[in-house]
């Protein structure tokens, strides 16, 4: 549990009663995507999270593969007790460079095996499939999820980026604490994919799931930081980023100089009005912010203490409504979403 001086406080997920830091930390960057990390900063970074009260910690197999796991698994040595760790099953890099998902029984198990040798503990807290399978059923795959539950090496299930339909089918199986997905000011699909209820959004409050937002700085663009793409190092995924690349870098950054203009009239940065966003969007969303540095840790749970008013939520509503933003989610768009939202 998170200290009783957390500023960050704590948000329940999921009926049954997960009870995590308000805000939590995805530690994917310290192992890819995001250009080189330094391993002892990643460490301190992951410490100093769990002083604050940011104790819900974000990784998956597939982060460097296995790489990640491991790193947080050496960070939370002698801490185990005051984390809630969320671990992802069913992505696998391809020897192409490419991402192979896999949501068989057997994977579901062999994966989770080898997430605990990794992670150097014998139970983990959240345990999501990381995309669904088009071509395995999901009660299948959420069923051996829930002999982990039952044999005690899981205590909670979650989904990422799954559909409407698959959600409805996955909670007839066992009970789903959280769902992962990206929800920012410049992604916003979770509200608009579906009508009415049947939004993704929608049926995962229909069924009591608690909403994990990804990317809820919109990987680092909302933080106004990032003025040009040769801002990007070499080895940063962003530079082929649909999002960052030509004529939608140009018209998203003039999303991000309105939310930067709000914030300084708030007296906040424009990635802690971009945060305190997120976190008013409901007592069940818990957004995941990732950073490999401490100095921008603490600048994301300062947002914690942005209170907003209908006039501000107003203003960002109406300076980023739902598709906003130019360009792609991911270069390849299958990557979105294992199962299409229409399934």
């Amino acid at each position: 549990m998170p200290p009783a001086t957390s500023p960050v406080g704590t948000r329940t997920l999921g009926r049954d009663g997960l009870t995590v830091s308000a805000q939590g930390l995805g530690c994917m960057g310290m192992s890819q995507m995001y250009g080189a990390a330094d391993r002892t900063e990643s460490i301190a970074t992951v410490h100093r999270a769990l002083e604050l009260g940011v104790t819900l910690l974000d990784t998956s197999d597939v982060y460097g593969s296995g790489h990640n796991e491991e790193l947080v698994g050496e960070a939370i040595a002698g801490r185990r007790d005051g984390v809630q760790l969320a671990t992802k099953f069913s992505l696998s890099r391809t020897p192409d460079g490419g991402v192979r998902i896999d949501g068989r029984p057997e994977n579901v198990r062999a994966c989770a095996e080898a997430s605990l040798r990794r992670l150097r503990v014998e139970v983990i807290d959240l345990y999501y499939q990381h995309r669904v399978d088009p071509r395995v059923p999901i009660e299948d795959t959420v069923g051996a999820m829930a002999e982990l539950v039952a044999e005690g090496k899981v205590r909670h299930l979650g989904l990422s980026e799954a559909s409407a339909a698959s959600i409805r089918r996955a909670v007839a199986v066992h009970p789903i604490a959280a769902l992962q997905s990206e929800w920012s000011l410049w992604t916003r699909d979770l509200e608009v994919h579906g009508a009415g209820r049947d939004t993704v959004l929608g049926v995962a409050r229909e069924h009591g799931i608690g909403i994990v937002p990804f990317s809820p700085l919109g990987r680092g663009f909302l933080t106004g930081a990032i003025r040009s793409p040769e801002d990007f190092g070499e080895d940063d995924w962003r530079r082929g980023h649909p999002r960052f690349t030509g004529e939608a870098f140009t018209a998203n950054l003039r999303l991000v100089d309105a939310v930067r203009a709000l914030a300084q009239e708030r007296g906040v940065t424009a990635g802690q009005l971009a945060l305190a966003w997120v976190l008013a969007q409901g007592e069940d969303v818990v957004p995941i912010p990732g950073t490999k540095r401490r100095a921008y840790l603490e600048e994301n749970v300062a947002a914690a203490a942005v209170e907003l008013s209908a006039e501000d939520l107003a203003r960002l509503d109406a300076i980023a409504p739902p598709g906003a933003a130019a360009g792609g989610r991911y270069v390849d768009s299958s990557y979105a979403y294992g199962d299409s939202p229409e399934r």
